[in-house]
Protein backbone atom coordinates (compact mmCIF):
# COMPACT_ATOMS: atom_id res chain seq x y z
CA UNK A 1 0.00 0.00 0.00
CA UNK A 2 0.92 3.54 -0.67
CA UNK A 3 0.26 6.16 1.94
CA UNK A 4 -2.27 9.16 0.29
CA UNK A 5 -0.70 11.67 2.47
CA UNK A 6 3.00 10.93 2.23
CA UNK A 7 5.26 8.55 4.53
CA UNK A 8 5.82 11.93 6.43
CA UNK A 9 2.97 10.82 8.40
CA UNK A 10 5.05 8.24 10.54
CA UNK A 11 8.69 8.91 12.53
CA UNK A 12 10.48 7.82 9.48
CA UNK A 13 10.26 6.08 5.84
CA UNK A 14 11.21 2.84 7.52
CA UNK A 15 8.25 3.12 9.89
CA UNK A 16 5.93 3.51 7.03
CA UNK A 17 7.83 0.95 4.86
CA UNK A 18 7.64 -1.62 7.97
CA UNK A 19 3.88 -0.91 8.06
CA UNK A 20 2.96 -1.19 4.28
CA UNK A 21 4.76 -4.43 4.42
CA UNK A 22 2.86 -6.01 7.10
CA UNK A 23 -0.42 -4.62 5.30
CA UNK A 24 0.62 -6.69 2.30
CA UNK A 25 0.90 -9.69 4.61
CA UNK A 26 -2.38 -9.68 6.47
CA UNK A 27 -5.29 -11.78 5.25
CA UNK A 28 -7.86 -8.74 5.76
CA UNK A 29 -8.45 -6.65 3.39
CA UNK A 30 -7.16 -2.63 4.26
CA UNK A 31 -8.20 0.19 1.94
CA UNK A 32 -7.70 3.71 2.68
CA UNK A 33 -11.21 6.06 1.02
CA UNK A 34 -11.69 9.59 0.83
CA UNK A 35 -14.95 11.09 2.59
CA UNK A 36 -16.26 10.26 -0.77
CA UNK A 37 -16.48 6.40 -0.57
CA UNK A 38 -13.39 6.35 -3.38
CA UNK A 39 -10.68 3.97 -2.40
CA UNK A 40 -7.87 5.09 -2.86
CA UNK A 41 -5.30 2.53 -1.78
CA UNK A 42 -5.67 -1.32 -0.79
CA UNK A 43 -3.73 -4.39 0.05
CA UNK A 44 -3.84 -7.42 -2.03
CA UNK A 45 -6.16 -9.15 0.63
CA UNK A 46 -8.51 -6.54 -0.06
CA UNK A 47 -7.93 -7.04 -4.19
CA UNK A 48 -8.68 -10.64 -3.57
CA UNK A 49 -11.77 -10.46 -1.56
CA UNK A 50 -13.27 -8.04 -4.29
CA UNK A 51 -12.07 -10.83 -6.93
CA UNK A 52 -9.96 -8.03 -9.03
CA UNK A 53 -6.20 -8.63 -10.35
CA UNK A 54 -5.26 -5.04 -9.70
CA UNK A 55 -5.95 -1.69 -7.64
CA UNK A 56 -6.38 -0.40 -11.27
CA UNK A 57 -9.34 -3.19 -11.74
CA UNK A 58 -10.43 -2.17 -8.28
CA UNK A 59 -10.59 1.74 -9.08
CA UNK A 60 -12.15 1.46 -12.87
CA UNK A 61 -14.64 -0.35 -11.59
CA UNK A 62 -15.46 1.98 -8.35
CA UNK A 63 -16.51 1.26 -5.17
CA UNK A 64 -20.22 1.57 -5.16
CA UNK A 65 -20.08 -1.32 -7.68
CA UNK A 66 -18.80 -3.70 -4.74
CA UNK A 67 -21.94 -3.37 -2.65
CA UNK A 68 -24.61 -5.76 -4.16
CA UNK A 69 -27.49 -3.55 -1.57
CA UNK A 70 -26.51 -0.02 -2.15
CA UNK A 71 -28.78 0.95 0.53
CA UNK A 72 -26.21 -0.75 2.92
CA UNK A 73 -23.22 1.80 1.48
CA UNK A 74 -25.58 4.79 1.98
CA UNK A 75 -26.07 3.28 5.85
CA UNK A 76 -22.68 2.70 6.33
CA UNK A 77 -21.40 6.48 5.04
CA UNK A 78 -24.09 8.06 6.97
CA UNK A 79 -23.02 6.31 10.13
CA UNK A 80 -19.14 6.92 9.32
CA UNK A 81 -19.44 10.37 9.21
CA UNK A 82 -22.02 10.85 12.23
CA UNK A 83 -19.97 8.60 14.21
CA UNK A 84 -16.61 8.95 13.13
CA UNK A 85 -15.90 5.10 13.24
CA UNK A 86 -18.69 1.85 12.03
CA UNK A 87 -17.65 -1.50 13.75
CA UNK A 88 -18.42 -5.04 12.67
CA UNK A 89 -20.17 -3.51 10.10
CA UNK A 90 -21.40 -6.37 7.84
CA UNK A 91 -22.78 -6.17 4.14
CA UNK A 92 -22.58 -8.42 0.60
CA UNK A 93 -19.56 -7.80 -1.55
CA UNK A 94 -20.19 -8.44 -5.74
CA UNK A 95 -17.11 -9.13 -7.13
CA UNK A 96 -16.37 -8.91 -11.15
CA UNK A 97 -18.00 -12.40 -11.89
CA UNK A 98 -21.08 -12.38 -10.07
CA UNK A 99 -19.71 -13.98 -6.84
CA UNK A 100 -21.11 -12.60 -3.81
CA UNK A 101 -19.38 -12.64 -0.48
CA UNK A 102 -20.50 -11.81 2.53
CA UNK A 103 -18.16 -9.02 4.44
CA UNK A 104 -17.83 -7.32 7.80
CA UNK A 105 -16.39 -3.68 7.68
CA UNK A 106 -14.98 -1.62 10.37
CA UNK A 107 -13.91 1.79 9.55
CA UNK A 108 -12.75 4.71 11.05
CA UNK A 109 -12.51 8.43 9.90
CA UNK A 110 -8.79 10.19 9.84
CA UNK A 111 -7.65 13.61 9.80
CA UNK A 112 -4.18 14.14 8.36
CA UNK A 113 -2.68 16.62 11.21
CA UNK A 114 -0.40 18.26 8.39
CA UNK A 115 -3.04 19.25 5.77
CA UNK A 116 -6.22 18.86 7.90
CA UNK A 117 -7.37 16.26 4.94
CA UNK A 118 -10.17 13.21 5.96
CA UNK A 119 -9.87 9.83 4.63
CA UNK A 120 -11.72 6.63 5.92
CA UNK A 121 -8.97 3.85 7.10
CA UNK A 122 -10.37 0.34 7.02
CA UNK A 123 -10.62 -2.97 7.43
CA UNK A 124 -12.35 -5.34 5.41
CA UNK A 125 -12.96 -9.47 6.47
CA UNK A 126 -14.12 -11.70 4.38
CA UNK A 127 -16.66 -14.36 6.67
CA UNK A 128 -18.45 -16.25 3.78
CA UNK A 129 -16.74 -19.44 4.66
CA UNK A 130 -17.98 -18.86 8.44
CA UNK A 131 -21.56 -18.29 7.15
CA UNK A 132 -21.69 -21.32 5.10
CA UNK A 133 -20.43 -23.57 8.31
CA UNK A 134 -22.62 -21.99 10.31
CA UNK A 135 -25.86 -22.85 8.20
CA UNK A 136 -24.54 -26.16 8.00
CA UNK A 137 -24.10 -26.46 11.68
CA UNK A 138 -27.94 -25.18 11.81
CA UNK A 139 -29.23 -27.04 9.42
CA UNK A 140 -27.27 -30.76 11.15
CA UNK A 141 -29.30 -29.25 14.45
CA UNK A 142 -32.46 -28.63 13.06
CA UNK A 143 -32.00 -32.20 10.42
CA UNK A 144 -32.93 -35.74 11.76
CA UNK A 145 -30.06 -38.10 11.11
CA UNK A 146 -31.96 -41.08 9.49
CA UNK A 147 -34.88 -39.38 7.58
CA UNK A 148 -33.50 -35.79 6.10
CA UNK A 149 -36.76 -34.54 7.53
CA UNK A 150 -36.56 -31.11 10.29
CA UNK A 151 -36.64 -32.27 13.84
CA UNK A 152 -38.27 -30.90 16.81
CA UNK A 153 -35.91 -28.38 17.34
CA UNK A 154 -36.89 -26.75 13.60
CA UNK A 155 -40.11 -27.18 14.81
CA UNK A 156 -39.63 -25.18 18.14
CA UNK A 157 -37.86 -22.59 16.30
CA UNK A 158 -40.57 -22.12 13.65
CA UNK A 159 -43.19 -21.98 16.32
CA UNK A 160 -41.38 -19.42 17.98
CA UNK A 161 -41.12 -17.44 14.66
CA UNK A 162 -45.08 -17.74 13.98
CA UNK A 163 -45.87 -16.64 17.62
CA UNK A 164 -44.25 -13.14 16.71
CA UNK A 165 -46.86 -12.79 13.58
CA UNK A 166 -50.12 -13.33 15.05
CA UNK A 167 -51.17 -12.88 11.58
CA UNK A 168 -49.92 -15.89 9.79
CA UNK A 169 -52.57 -18.95 8.89
CA UNK A 170 -51.01 -22.54 9.02
CA UNK A 171 -52.23 -26.13 8.61
CA UNK A 172 -51.01 -29.14 10.32
CA UNK A 173 -50.80 -33.06 9.23
CA UNK A 174 -50.09 -35.03 11.72
CA UNK A 175 -49.40 -38.67 10.50
CA UNK A 176 -48.50 -42.26 12.30
CA UNK A 177 -47.69 -45.61 10.58
CA UNK A 178 -49.24 -48.40 11.35
CA UNK A 179 -48.61 -50.72 13.24
CA UNK A 180 -44.43 -49.99 12.97
CA UNK A 181 -43.65 -51.33 16.56
CA UNK A 182 -44.50 -54.85 15.31
CA UNK A 183 -42.95 -54.34 12.61
CA UNK A 184 -40.37 -53.03 13.65
CA UNK A 185 -39.97 -55.91 16.65
CA UNK A 186 -40.39 -58.90 13.85
CA UNK A 187 -38.03 -57.59 11.20
CA UNK A 188 -35.40 -55.88 13.04
CA UNK A 189 -34.30 -52.04 13.69
CA UNK A 190 -32.31 -52.10 10.63
CA UNK A 191 -35.50 -52.78 8.28
CA UNK A 192 -37.70 -50.58 10.43
CA UNK A 193 -34.42 -47.63 9.66
CA UNK A 194 -35.40 -48.27 5.81
CA UNK A 195 -38.58 -48.46 6.24
CA UNK A 196 -38.93 -44.37 8.07
CA UNK A 197 -36.64 -43.28 5.50
CA UNK A 198 -38.91 -44.53 2.36
CA UNK A 199 -41.89 -42.99 4.37
CA UNK A 200 -40.10 -39.30 5.07
CA UNK A 201 -38.87 -39.69 0.89
CA UNK A 202 -42.53 -39.98 0.33
CA UNK A 203 -43.83 -37.26 2.27
CA UNK A 204 -41.47 -35.15 0.97
CA UNK A 205 -42.38 -35.82 -2.49
CA UNK A 206 -46.27 -34.89 -2.05
CA UNK A 207 -45.32 -31.36 -0.89
CA UNK A 208 -43.24 -28.24 -2.23
CA UNK A 209 -39.84 -27.78 -0.94
CA UNK A 210 -40.76 -25.09 1.18
CA UNK A 211 -43.31 -26.91 3.01
CA UNK A 212 -41.33 -28.68 5.92
CA UNK A 213 -41.51 -32.42 6.64
CA UNK A 214 -40.82 -32.85 10.56
CA UNK A 215 -39.87 -36.46 12.08
CA UNK A 216 -41.84 -35.88 15.29
CA UNK A 217 -40.12 -39.04 16.81
CA UNK A 218 -40.42 -43.06 16.10
CA UNK A 219 -43.06 -42.81 13.62
CA UNK A 220 -44.63 -39.67 13.72
CA UNK A 221 -44.39 -37.04 10.91
CA UNK A 222 -45.32 -33.64 10.66
CA UNK A 223 -45.94 -31.39 7.59
CA UNK A 224 -46.47 -28.03 8.36
CA UNK A 225 -48.26 -25.86 5.70
CA UNK A 226 -48.36 -21.87 6.22
CA UNK A 227 -49.99 -19.28 3.90
CA UNK A 228 -53.29 -20.16 2.37
CA UNK A 229 -53.58 -22.97 4.80
CA UNK A 230 -57.28 -24.44 4.54
CA UNK A 231 -57.38 -25.39 0.64
CA UNK A 232 -53.43 -26.07 0.83
CA UNK A 233 -54.04 -28.66 3.96
CA UNK A 234 -57.28 -30.24 2.30
CA UNK A 235 -55.40 -30.85 -1.30
CA UNK A 236 -52.31 -32.38 0.83
CA UNK A 237 -54.10 -34.40 2.73
CA UNK A 238 -56.44 -35.53 -0.44
CA UNK A 239 -53.42 -36.29 -1.84
CA UNK A 240 -51.84 -38.68 0.52
CA UNK A 241 -54.98 -40.01 1.19
CA UNK A 242 -55.04 -41.26 -2.56
CA UNK A 243 -51.10 -42.19 -2.53
CA UNK A 244 -51.71 -44.32 0.26
CA UNK A 245 -52.93 -46.87 -1.28
CA UNK A 246 -50.68 -46.32 -4.57
CA UNK A 247 -47.21 -45.52 -3.99
CA UNK A 248 -47.15 -45.19 -0.16
CA UNK A 249 -44.08 -47.61 0.99
CA UNK A 250 -45.87 -48.32 4.39
CA UNK A 251 -49.72 -48.04 5.51
CA UNK A 252 -50.25 -44.93 7.72
CA UNK A 253 -52.81 -42.72 9.27
CA UNK A 254 -53.38 -38.74 9.55
CA UNK A 255 -55.07 -36.33 10.89
CA UNK A 256 -55.73 -32.84 10.12
CA UNK A 257 -56.17 -29.04 11.62
CA UNK A 258 -55.91 -25.89 10.79
CA UNK A 259 -54.97 -23.14 12.98
CA UNK A 260 -57.84 -21.34 15.23
CA UNK A 261 -57.93 -17.75 15.93
CA UNK A 262 -54.96 -16.53 18.49
CA UNK A 263 -53.68 -20.35 18.98
CA UNK A 264 -50.05 -21.02 18.82
CA UNK A 265 -47.91 -23.77 16.58
CA UNK A 266 -48.28 -26.37 19.98
CA UNK A 267 -52.09 -26.25 19.87
CA UNK A 268 -52.75 -27.33 16.14
CA UNK A 269 -49.91 -29.84 16.46
CA UNK A 270 -51.73 -31.20 19.49
CA UNK A 271 -55.73 -31.10 17.44
CA UNK A 272 -54.19 -32.57 14.47
CA UNK A 273 -52.80 -35.56 16.55
CA UNK A 274 -55.82 -36.01 18.48
CA UNK A 275 -57.73 -35.59 14.61
CA UNK A 276 -55.66 -39.17 13.57
CA UNK A 277 -55.95 -40.83 17.22
CA UNK A 278 -60.09 -40.12 15.95
CA UNK A 279 -58.88 -41.37 11.79
CA UNK A 280 -57.26 -44.46 12.90
CA UNK A 281 -59.85 -45.41 15.86
CA UNK A 282 -62.89 -45.48 12.60
CA UNK A 283 -60.52 -47.39 10.21
CA UNK A 284 -60.25 -50.08 12.31
CA UNK A 285 -63.86 -50.13 13.08
CA UNK A 286 -64.47 -50.28 9.68
CA UNK A 287 -66.12 -46.57 9.73
CA UNK A 288 -63.05 -44.90 7.70
CA UNK A 289 -63.94 -41.01 7.08
CA UNK A 290 -62.31 -39.77 3.28
CA UNK A 291 -60.33 -36.80 4.18
CA UNK A 292 -61.08 -34.21 4.70
CA UNK A 293 -64.53 -34.05 3.28
CA UNK A 294 -66.46 -36.81 5.55
CA UNK A 295 -63.84 -35.35 8.77
CA UNK A 296 -65.46 -32.26 7.82
CA UNK A 297 -69.18 -32.87 7.46
CA UNK A 298 -69.33 -34.99 10.84
CA UNK A 299 -67.40 -32.32 12.95
CA UNK A 300 -68.97 -29.46 11.37
CA UNK A 301 -66.11 -28.19 10.47
CA UNK A 302 -62.40 -28.49 9.47
CA UNK A 303 -60.55 -30.72 12.62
Amino acid sequence: MSSPTGPKRFRSLDDFETLRLLASKLGEGIYISDPGGAILDANPAFLDIAGVQSFEELRQRGAEQLYADPSRRAVWAEQLAREGSVRDFEWELVRPDGERRTVVDTSYSVTDPDTGERFHHGILVDISARIVLERQLREQLTRDALTGCLNRRFLLDLGGRLQRDDATSWGCIFLDIDHFKQYNDTHGHHEGDLVLSRMARFLMRQVRADEPVVRMGGDEFLIVLLGDSAARTGEVAHRLQQAAARSAPVAFSLGWAIRAEGEDLDATIGRADHSMIAVRVLARSGDFPRLPDEMERRHGRTP
